[in-house]
């Protein structure tokens, strides 16, 4: 079809008005790129040609905010100080590290041990790893070294977070400490991650702050810096910011804590308290202790060499880590395991002339004389060594070890601390696996009363007693909250062992403390809301010889601190509807009833009354002593800090 005239001219000016539009945009693309090279090549040449001139752009990691760790009140126990320090990159150095220490040394003080310690530090590590030269400096000195910097090159001020511990000595066992990554640390990472590289950054060694690392260390953040080609930053191109540490909250008692490690004093000792209803641990209290906040800033050898060299052990965590001989104390699970075998009842008697004989070796009682006739309530109220060894040749080890494991003794609780200890509660089998020996007559009557093969830890004591006293299935808890979100625990489930038969336990521990012959009546409570029940237990660490016995016992208070019994105590209160559980046990302290049970008493007592309780709670005789330790004791009232996610 052919068009019509009018019709190719209003096609053709449609042509005409497209070719001038596109030929308008070309034009205004070649003007903006001949002004922008206008400007590249002559107004802004020299910028740009400093920038061309060996200038990178550098990918520098923030390490994150260590996350808060607060009681179970909301008080501060782990937190993050301002810590202002130096450091040095060897490749952004021009190749001359040690001129540029000198030049540094004349700002901040350095001998020239360290310096040469510095020297050594940056020939073992990559050109590329930041060093840090001094860490902790004062704001002057920071502030020196920032004025100073383009005259040190590859030298960065750092203002960064460093841990620190305000109740150091009272948590130390528990949080444990941070310190600086170590080869040794990554290599059992599979991939570490980048910010474990950096300079001095620290994880959680021990404890809580190890074993929650992942928790508490946070996200990285990182800054896109441009340098010039001698390293020194030329400007910041862009930051974000890492992400803090989870927060988190224990069910410790910081207070309660406090007063626990000044009661037990210079004694290497252990107490620990949990809530019988929850399974929440309280108190878990180690003496002696040591600052955490030595370690973060790097503990000197001397410090360290003490520490390690103190014949009480205070790296040690002796809560969960340290076991020992229940003693006594282990007849808790002994008899429940006859009465629950139904080999005796309440009123099954034994007669103790002061020992026995069995395949022709003669086992004592504590009590040389005797005690006479024995029932249940009788044995534990006067701890008869002779009705423990009656009760073992007819209920059996295996019996007494299923029963102990039972109540918690030979079972690794599982917390977020270190080197939890399993204990042992020992049966045929175990023997047989770990000596290639048979269980022996003589290996159950040394186990019925926690001697032996048997050992426990305060920790597994503390279960123990609270599963005793409410005849549930107590696990203890650790972790409170994390980020405020409370961790919930399940119902706990029942023990699965006869109520009339822990009723009858529950009384004999009710007379050991409040009968007229109890073995503890002189550490009772006499305050009736308060009624204690408890159990005391004294563990041999070295044998008594038959000559020995002859000429009369040596006392421990005549024998060198090392060959000293333990002390151990075990109570719960108030008796008709129990609360809390503590455990007591005193390194070499002598008798349980002397040593450990007035320390038990006073922290629970502590625990029950919120805070120093009321002098009548005690026996009279006793009140001026323990007013006088109370206004000795340099006791604090902790108060919740300010609410916020960062703490300095």
């Amino acid at each position: 079809m052919t068009k019509s005239p009018h019709d190719a001219l209003k096609n053709s000016r449609r042509v005409v008005r497209r070719g001038l539009l596109l030929g308008g945009i070309q034009l205004g693309v070649v003007m903006t790129l001949g002004l922008r090279l206008h400007g590249m090549q002559i107004k802004h040449a020299d910028e740009y040609r400093m920038l061309s001139d060996g200038n990178s752009i550098k990918i520098r990691l923030l390490p994150p905010a260590r996350g808060l760790i607060h009681d179970r009140k909301g008080v501060l126990i782990a937190g993050n100080e301002q810590n202002y320090r130096v450091t040095l990159t060897r490749e952004e150095a021009g190749g001359d590290v040690e001129s540029v220490l000198r030049r540094l040394s004349k700002l901040i003080p350095m001998s020239d041990a360290r310096m040469e310690e510095l020297l050594k530090e940056f020939s073992k590590e990559r050109a590329i790893t930041p060093i840090v030269l001094a860490d902790r400096l004062t704001w002057e000195e920071f502030s020196s070294i920032a004025v100073n910097a383009p005259a040190l090159p590859g030298v960065t001020p750092e203002s960064g977070l460093s841990r620190y511990y305000p109740r150091a000595y009272d948590l130390a066992h528990v949080l444990g400490y941070v310190s600086r990554v170590s080869d040794y640390d990554l290599s059992k990472i599979e991939n570490p991650e980048p910010v474990l590289m950096l300079p001095e950054f620290q994880i959680g060694k021990l404890g809580v702050e190890a074993k929650m690392e992942d928790v508490l260390r946070g996200t990285a953040g990182q800054r896109r810096v441009e340098v010039n080609n001698s390293g020194r930053e030329m400007r910041e191109l862009s930051r974000k910011e890492g992400q803090q540490g989870s927060t988190l909250q224990l069910t410790i008692d910081a207070g309660l804590q406090n007063y626990a490690e000044q009661r037990l004093g210079t004694e290497s000792a252990a107490a620990v308290v949990i809530d019988v209803q929850t399974g929440e641990l309280l108190c878990l209290c180690s003496s002696p202790s040591f600052d955490p906040n030595k370690f973060v800033r790097g503990i000197s050898s001397k410090d360290y060499t003490s520490l390690l060299e103190h014949n009480h052990r205070p790296l040690a965590d002796k809560t969960v880590q340290g076991v020992y001989p229940p003693g006594s104390t282990f007849k808790l699970a002994t008899l429940l395991a006859g009465l629950e075998a139904g080999v005796i009842n309440g009123g099954s008697r034994f007669f103790c002339p002061g020992h026995l004989e069995v395949g022709g070796r003669r086992f004592h009682c504590w009590r040389r004389g005797g005690h006479g006739q024995m029932d249940a309530i009788q044995s534990l109220e006067h701890s008869c060594d002779v009705y423990y060894y009656e009760l073992a040749q007819r209920v059996g080890i295996d019996r007494i070890a299923e029963m102990a494991r039972k109540l918690g003794i030979g079972v690794r609780h599982e917390l977020p601390l270190s080197a939890i200890a399993q204990g042992i509660a020992p049966d045929r089998a175990w023997k047989r696996e770990k000596y290639d020996q048979e269980w022996q007559i003589g290996d159950s009557l040394n186990a019925a009363i926690g001697q032996g093969f048997v050992l426990a830890s305060p920790l597994q004591l503390a279960v123990m007693t609270a599963r005793v006293a409410t005849g549930k299935l107590i696990e203890p808890r650790l972790i409170r909250a994390i980020d405020g979100v409370p961790q919930l625990h399940e119902e706990l489930p029942d023990l699965g062992v006869d109520p009339r038969n822990l009723k009858l336990v529950q009384a004999g521990m009710d007379a050991v403390m409040n009968s007229a012959r109890g073995t503890a009546r002189s550490a009772r409570i006499v305050a009736e809301e308060w009624r204690m029940a408890g159990k005391t237990g004294t563990s041999q660490v070295r044998n008594i010889t038959a000559a020995e016995r002859a000429r009369g016992v040596v006392s421990n208070e005549q024998l060198p601190w090392e060959r000293r019994d333990h002390a151990l105590f075990v109570c719960f209160a108030p008796y008709e509807a129990p609360r809390y559980a503590v455990s007591v046990v005193v390194e070499h302290g002598g008798g349980g009833s002397a040593v450990a049970a007035p320390i038990a008493r006073d922290i629970l007592l502590f625990t029950l009354a919120g805070g120093l309780p009321p002098l009548t709670a005690v026996p009279e005789a006793q009140r001026g002593e323990m007013e006088a330790r109370h206004n000795a004791m340099k006791l604090y009232s902790p108060q919740p800090p300010k609410q916020g996610r960062s703490q300095a």
